[in-house]
């Protein structure tokens, strides 16, 4: 069994309930310790605080599978899954059929994710130690689920930090040429092979549906628009009209795919193909409900400065371009902005407009996207919803 010693006084935050280990809190590894092998963590006395992968090429040395010094076993996987799909079933009905079924660090299976796309399933694998478990973790998902297809798109940066290859294909069935799917009765597309994170950004729905409610009879501005999620349920809900803005032509088709499989009017919506804060500057309308939901402006913490430059830039100018008592749904996906620094930038934006602005909402991921109390890093959607005086 490999043993990880840490250095004097850094098993705080893992006491607290942090599932990472950082490579500047150890001190020294007994035994062989290939990347992905199980471990036991101790204190620098002797203490066991519990198990967990080591990667020694990665920065964050180990992810902890167990704490409070038990130590895990191999057999507990099947367990975890099955538990993480069972607190997802009061989400899915007749109205809803995708979802994430495992968050990773939130679930505490580290580096496992797997969302639901009606009938199949999409699964990221971006850890070292959960690689040793792909047979294993396809085996459980097809006792649990039955899926007709698990579509792998494990190609991401992260498995490049682990030290390993990108990867995609099919690990059990046959990816349809396309997959439509229900959320909260609205039909979506699901670009499962080639779209942004695993084909759809689940983690906003229930942000979509607290859309729809203040879209209502109102012209709305859909920035970083993508596949079209929010104006689709913003349309449905009787909102006069959407303007999609999204620099991606592909994009722009997906949107329109989508409010065409919702029966939308396209009189009623129009696509505009422009760098959001190009159009924004430029634009002379005014819109009554604008929501920016731009993608990860900051991927590290190296870049905090930039991004939030960047997301006060757009802020203020969603506020100059919004009526009077407007709806601003504003959001940041950066794991570095932390959700108070987030509403500093807003509220800084918000001074620089001189525009009186309440806070009406503040938001995060739907509740098939939970993370550990103690594990910040998880917490990476954070958003506003504001009223624009």
């Amino acid at each position: 069994m490999v043993k990880v010693y840490l250095r004097n006084g850094k098993d705080k935050a893992l006491r607290m309930g942090h599932p990472w280990v950082f490579s500047g809190a150890v001190h020294h590894v007994e035994g062989q310790a290939d990347a992905g092998t199980i471990c036991d963590v101790f204190t620098a006395g002797g203490e066991l605080l519990g198990s967990g992968f080591i990667n020694p090429g990665s920065t964050i040395r180990v992810r902890m599978l167990s704490t409070n010094g038990e130590m895990f076993n191999p057999s507990d996987l099947s367990q975890r899954i099955a538990d993480a799909i069972a607190l997802r079933a009061p989400l899915l009905d007749d109205k809803t059929d995708c979802c994430r079924l495992v968050n990773s660090e939130g679930d505490n299976l580290p580096g496992l994710i797997v969302d639901k796309y009606g009938p199949g399933l999409c699964v990221q694998i971006l850890t070292a130690g959960m690689e040793k478990f792909t047979a294993e973790i396809v085996s459980c998902l097809g006792q649990c689920m039955s899926p007709d297809f698990i579509y792998e798109r494990s190609d991401t940066d992260a498995r490049l930090r682990e030290g390993l290859s990108g990867r995609d294909g099919c690990m059990k069935g046959t990816l349809p040429p396309s997959v439509t799917v229900l959320e909260n009765g609205l039909r979506f597309n699901a670009d499962i092979a080639t779209g942004q994170k695993t084909g759809f950004f689940l983690d906003q729905r229930d942000n979509r549906a607290l859309f729809a409610a203040y879209a209502k009879g109102k012209t709305l501005c859909d920035c970083f628009c993508y596949s079209g999620g929010f104006s689709v349920y913003g349309l449905s809900h009787d909102a006069r009209y959407s303007t999609l803005v999204d620099i991606s032509k592909e994009a722009s088709g997906v949107a329109k795919s989508n409010c065409a499989l919702n029966n939308i009017d396209r009189s009623r919506f129009e696509t505009v193909g422009a760098d959001v804060f190009d159009y924004l500057r430029k634009t002379d309308k005014q819109f009554e409900c604008i929501v920016l939901d731009p993608p990860k402006f900051a991927k590290h913490k190296g870049e905090v400065s930039a991004a939030a430059r960047g997301y006060k830039d757009i802020n203020l100018l969603a506020m100059k371009n919004i009526r009077k008592n407007g709806i601003l749904f504003t959001f940041s996906c950066s794991n570095a902005i932390d959700p108070n620094l987030f509403r500093q930038i807003v509220f800084a934006a918000a001074a620089d407009s001189r525009r009186h602005v309440q806070v009406l909402h503040v938001l995060c991921a739907a509740p098939d996207h939970p993370f550990n109390i103690a594990h910040r890093e998880g917490e990476y959607l954070k958003g506003l919803v504001l009223r624009v005086i």
